[in-house]
């Protein structure tokens, strides 16, 4: 099939939208400056542009532009129900970009946002001042890689190094910084902190074949996490959301072998699996869009509000893997999502 991306893709970023408020912010300056043929556009707010009615997500993946904002209101939110929180009190995530240079097709992003083009917010230092207000009064676990994927933009806006600086500064602070990236580039220019993890969501192949787009290959994020352990880097391996194929078993026993035979898995932190699930809203706007997805058209069992696998498949799927993880690591660092 051919790739729609690579073709319109270039150059990369061809429009980019600016708030004018933030024009002559330094991280705007440094954004833009990487991308010199783009057509710099002036807008008054990112929601003129993000928020467009009737806008193509499908589309807009195939050629996506960038809108640098002001990020205004709430900086700072409290995890959800369905993300783990790893036994940690107070977990937060915050948002300073919005959409992934990814195209996963069960993506929640597609079904939460109108578009697909990227949102960068660049006052970062007003979501560092705000998690400093919040760590006067306790510990915080911070997730900052959830509405998009940090490490796959480092290269263009440098945020993931930017937490690291600010982590190094603040013991009570511990952060998740989540990817399916293999950017090993990142990892020589690090120093390793006990207080930032960095987690990959691995899939099989045959998955990431079929629903995660433009994403690098399993063996390539294995690569990268063992660059990072051997870096000294907290590990922590997702296997969340785990993908309904045919011959499912296969495709999990072979990912866990491969796994197995570049990890090593004394070395892991810890590893999540859940099974996929989603709010029933997004889903509907998910399926909007993509009439033919077979991920997402799946019958899926609402359950107040969220839609999952059926439970017997679930508790199938979930417990395969555990049990197959735990014949390797200790239980204690098996996280389940609906346990």
């Amino acid at each position: 099939m051919k790739d729609l991306k690579k073709d319109y893709f270039n150059p990369f970023f061809s429009h980019i939208y600016v708030e004018k408020t933030i024009r002559n912010h330094i991280r705007t300056k440094k954004i833009i400056s990487k991308f010199p043929s783009a057509e710099i556009i002036e807008i008054d707010h990112y929601k003129d542009v993000f928020c467009r009615r009737k806008q193509s997500v499908h589309l807009q993946h195939c050629a996506q532009k960038l809108i640098l904002a002001q990020k205004q209101g709430t900086l700072l939110y409290e995890g959800a129900p369905v993300c783990q929180n790893f036994g940690n009190q107070f977990f937060y995530y915050v948002s300073c970009a919005m959409n992934c240079i990814f195209d996963c097709a069960y993506c929640y992003l597609k079904g939460m946002y109108p578009s697909a083009n990227i949102v960068v917010f660049v006052n970062l230092e007003d979501i560092f001042a705000q998690v400093e207000q919040v760590l006067e009064n306790h510990p915080l676990y911070l997730c900052v890689s959830y509405d998009t994927d940090l490490l796959a933009m480092e290269q263009i806006i440098g945020y993931a190094g930017e937490w690291c600086d600010f982590a190094s500064k603040h013991e009570n602070l511990k952060i998740e910084i989540r990817t399916k990236c293999a950017n090993k580039s990142f990892v020589r220019s690090i120093l390793p902190l006990p207080t930032i993890i960095y987690a990959f969501t691995l899939s099989p192949q045959a998955v990431i074949d079929a629903f995660e787009h433009h994403t690098p290959s399993l063996q390539e994020r294995l690569s990268c996490a063992e660059e990072l352990i051997k870096a000294g880097c907290p590990i922590r391996l997702c296997f969340d959301p785990m993908i309904y194929v045919p011959n499912w078993e296969q495709h999990y026993e072979a990912m866990l072998n491969l796994i197995f035979s570049v990890i090593p898995v004394e070395k892991i932190m810890d590893v999540s699996v859940g099974t996929f699930r989603i709010s029933q809203d997004y889903l509907k706007n998910m399926r909007k869009q993509d009439s033919k997805s077979a991920v997402i058209w799946f019958p899926f069992q609402n359950e107040g509000g969220y839609c999952h696998y059926p439970d017997t498949l679930m508790k199938q799927m979930e417990c395969f893997l555990t049990d197959r993880l735990a014949k390797k690591i200790s239980k204690e660092k098996i996280f389940r999502w609906n346990t």
